[in-house]
């Protein structure tokens, strides 16, 4: 297994910091200095360090799917003291390198992935693997008909195209709109750019899971089923 794979796999952190803090020099394997991410390590048999400090590779790891409710943010931590995604779980797992699976806004609520598999969750959120996402967006304007056709021919945004994969009329102010792309606010600046005001926007499905049958604020662990389904969305064999 790849270097950088162990620590995402272990819950340290996401592939991709991964590789940014072997880099850095904090990671060591047998007591040598490893520098490159694609050093082989044998769970078995290799003893691996950040900062000193040993990494077991998790052998059972942790995948939830929260409700999320509005006005709770998405990280770990929050040095304002606002309440976090993890601050929901209180003391349920406090031996777990928990991290939310990308983002939703403070203010978003919907469907919600928390795990400890740091590789699973790079590919889920990765643009190149195109997890799907759905939000049911309610407007605070009657949605146009000309406006549907705009999206589902692809907008163009400021940071570039913006495209979308399904949309559905669900009532006047109301729409259904499926996507791949996952860049920052980006059914918000949609819509703004299509002239309408956001009232409510809620992920109903991720990845093909739905938190629509939890109550806000709660959440539950996945079945094998679907975590087997998930890393096979993603290209990871299911029994790794």
């Amino acid at each position: 297994m790849r270097l950088n794979r162990y620590l995402a796999s272990a819950g340290v952190t996401s592939r991709r910091k991964a590789d940014v803090i072997i880099r850095e020099g904090h990671v060591a394997i047998n007591g040598e200095p490893a520098t490159e991410p694609w050093l082989d390590v044998d769970p078995d048999r290799d003893r691996v360090e950040v900062d000193g400090k040993r990494i077991e590779p998790l052998r059972d790891r942790l995948y939830l799917l929260m409700h999320k409710p509005t006005g709770v943010i998405t990280t770990v931590s929050d040095p304002q003291g606002r309440p976090t995604v993890l601050s929901l779980l209180g003391d349920a797992w406090p031996d777990r390198r928990l991290s939310p699976v990308g983002r939703l806004d403070a203010d978003t609520t919907g469907a919600l992935l928390l795990s400890d598999d740091g590789d699973l969750a790079y590919r889920l959120t990765h643009p190149s693997f195109e997890s799907l996402k759905v939000y049911q967006v309610r407007c605070a304007e009657s949605v146009e008909g000309t406006s549907l056709i705009r999206l589902e021919a692809g907008l163009e945004l400021e940071d570039g195209p913006a495209p979308v994969d399904t949309v559905r009329r669900i009532d006047p102010y109301t729409l259904e709109v499926g996507l791949h792309i996952g860049r920052k606010r980006i059914v918000r600046r949609m819509f703004d750019a299509l002239g309408y005001t956001v009232a409510s926007l809620h992920r109903s499905r991720f990845a093909g899971l739905s938190a629509d049958d939890i109550e806000p604020g709660s959440w539950r662990e996945l079945t094998n089923e679907e975590v087997k389904e998930l890393k096979q969305s993603v290209g990871i064999d299911p029994d790794d």
